[in-house]
């Protein structure tokens, strides 16, 4: 097939007009140039893989991208302190409107309340903020503990200010939540809109960036549930500003069109034309060579798996700002590997798959190690962490190995589960090639608990791989539950007590609630796991809400009191704070924070008394779509 663009560029231009008209051919007077962005709201401090590891496909197959990492722009303009005084100003404004009506809604109340909640976070956050901002970012300051400390309660403070300003918004780097966020397409581009949007301005500023660059696609990726609302008010600002061909991928967005169909697929799909579902290089690609055949695609595109993971190029980090995210230094992500080798968690329903996990593939480890001591010396970055669903401690031993013998130098962190095989001669081997930390999934302490869970492994080798991994200088985090269909509160206790006996061992715990995910084998098979019904949100058109009652009945009044107040007591030994500060599982300022102080940082009584203040843990909600 003869190209238009070379027939124009021949000067054949009446002869590319005919063939457009004759046989519906694109002329394209530039080359075709996509955009891939990545939206608030998540942690800011580091770049996510999703948007480098299209970018590098896309420019493997002579493909024009354009990253945008959005979440990092968005927050750093949000955040400006004329902005944030412009906030300060709409609380007292807002506070006042309401104070002259002679009665207030329960809406209303609602929001004064919050409003006046916020009202000193929104008068204190713009004097402050650029000094918090700069510490975040400042290589001596960062490891100040007062500067840190004070550096965050900013940054929160600002937030909480924003969340009041937009009342009943709650946004902060890991939610963007209204009471009826997301029920229906009507309600998403009602909050898309200037008065309850804080980020309205800037989408509206990118659209017209991206006109003026003439992008002829652009990708969102929509990795967290913090970030759907966000990914749709700005596709509705790129249908406004833009004509390029908008569509939108990732783990959250996939979990939830997969479970649509018909009218409630067509209403959710709103503003974007496409959405490309699992994983995403091979079916964006083609994406983007229909549109540059002058196709106009619309609906959903199915991704194909990638068996053969030596085909994928390291990730491209090339045109993101990496000197502008919010920590003293970069700690780069990369994906040794994708899917999970177990893959039977029966609560799990996690990343691009339609039930449970995808399946297990790894890269070839001596590709892994080219691929990392080449993003070492081209970024300068000596601290890694690898993501992916879990990490097995094979391949996890043989890149420690071959670490260790090239002399890279490099630390990394991860997840991975408590296997038998980490024993001492295994972590000892992790330990010399570089790892830093590691977060467990330990999940419960509850031998039934566990077999329901089917996690395949005993409590005991739980406790032994946490032991031999400390005791080889690696900082283990525990991530844990509470609350799975039919546990009782002496199996809650359990757990509790079973991190309390490990606690010498633990640089971080997180006590998490169980949420069903509607992909899990819980949700589709309720009755076997003492589930007697299953429903959602009258109105939930797009299904992002899931809620169960148990057969029996759960943890309630003094129950659920005395359960809270054991967590808060055994929270007293460590200085927690939240995602995505130091003191919070697997971020990249916690693991910065343990190559200068060391795995037992987070530790009260480790450390002289202030070494790092934090906020007391609870238990915390865990969200999913």
């Amino acid at each position: 097939m003869v190209r238009v663009e070379q027939l124009a560029k021949g000067g054949l231009v009446a002869v590319a007009k005919s063939l457009e008209e004759v046989h519906g051919c694109y002329i394209r007077e530039n080359p075709m140039r996509v955009a891939l962005i990545y939206p608030p709201t998540c942690d800011p401090t580091a770049p996510y893989l999703s948007v480098p590891t299209l970018t590098a496909w896309l420019r493997t197959h002579d493909v024009e991208v354009v990253p945008i990492d959005a979440n990092v722009e968005a927050w750093e303009w949000l955040l400006e302190r004329p902005r944030l005084e412009g906030v300060h100003a709409a609380v007292e404004r807002r506070i006042a409107e309401l104070e002259e009506q002679a009665a207030l809604s329960h809406q209303d109340q609602l929001a004064y309340a919050q409003l006046w909640s916020a009202r000193a976070d929104a008068e204190i956050a713009p004097r402050g903020i650029e000094d918090a901002l700069a510490t975040l970012r400042d290589r001596e300051a960062f490891w100040d503990p007062k500067r840190y400390d004070a550096a965050v309660a900013t940054v929160d403070a600002a937030q909480r200010a924003i969340s009041a300003a937009y009342a009943p918004l709650a946004v902060d780097f890991t939610s963007y939540r209204t009471p009826f966020s997301l029920l229906s397409a009507e309600e998403i581009e009602r909050d898309a809109a200037p008065e309850r949007d804080p980020f309205h301005a800037y989408f509206e500023s990118l659209a017209a960036r991206l006109a003026a660059m003439k992008v002829d696609v652009v990708g969102v990726s929509v990795a967290f549930p913090g970030q759907v609302q966000p990914a749709y008010a700005l596709a509705h600002a790129l249908r406004r500003g833009t004509r390029a061909h908008v569509t939108v991928g990732g783990p959250a967005l996939t979990q939830m069109f997969i479970r649509l169909e018909g009218e409630r697929l067509e209403k959710a799909l709103g503003p974007f034309h496409t959405a490309v579902v699992y994983e995403g290089e091979v079916a964006l690609l083609d994406l983007v060579r229909r549109v540059e055949r002058g196709e106009f695609p619309r609906g959903v595109v199915k991704g194909t798996q990638i068996e053969d993971l030596s085909r994928l190029p390291p990730p491209d980090f090339d045109g993101l700002p990496l000197d502008r995210y919010l920590a003293p230094e970069l700690v780069l992500p990369y994906d040794p590997t994708r899917g999970c080798y177990w893959g039977v968690c029966t609560f799990c329903h996690y990343g691009l798959a339609e039930v449970g996990t995808a399946r297990y593939r790894e890269r070839p480890t001596e590709t892994i190690l080219d691929h990392l001591a080449a993003l070492q010396s081209k970024h300068g970055a000596r601290v890694f962490y690898f993501s992916q669903d879990v990490f097995s401690p094979r391949i996890a031993s043989s890149i420690a190995k071959g670490i260790k013998e090239r002399g890279l130098g490099i630390r990394w962190g991860t997840d991975m589960r408590p296997e038998r095989s980490l024993n001492p001669a295994r972590a000892k081997v992790l330990a010399e090639g570089g790892i830093l930390q590691t977060a467990l999934g330990v999940e419960s302490a509850a031998p039934r608990v566990l077999s329901l869970i089917d996690k395949g492994i005993p409590i005991e080798d739980v406790e032994r791989a946490i032991v031999s991994l400390s005791e080889a200088g690696v900082a283990v985090e525990a991530m844990c539950f509470t609350d799975f269909p039919t546990e009782t509160f002496r199996e809650a206790m359990q757990s509790i007590a079973f991190v309390r006996g490990v606690r010498e061992h633990l640089s971080l715990f997180i006590l998490g609630k169980f949420d069903l995910t509607h992909g899990a084998l819980v949700a589709r098979k309720p009755g076997e796991f003492g589930i007697k019904e299953v429903w959602g949100v009258e109105g939930d058109e797009l299904g992002t809400g899931l809620f169960y009652a148990e057969q029996r009945t759960s943890k309630r009044g003094p129950q659920r009191d005395e359960l809270e107040a054991a967590v808060s007591e055994l929270s007293e030994d460590w200085r927690l704070r939240r995602y995505p500060w130091a003191g919070a599982l697997s971020t990249a300022h916690t693991m910065l924070y343990y190559t200068r102080f060391g795995k037992d940082v987070f530790r009260r009584g480790a450390r002289p008394s202030g070494a790092i203040p934090g906020a007391r843990g609870t238990i915390v909600e865990i969200v999913s779509l």
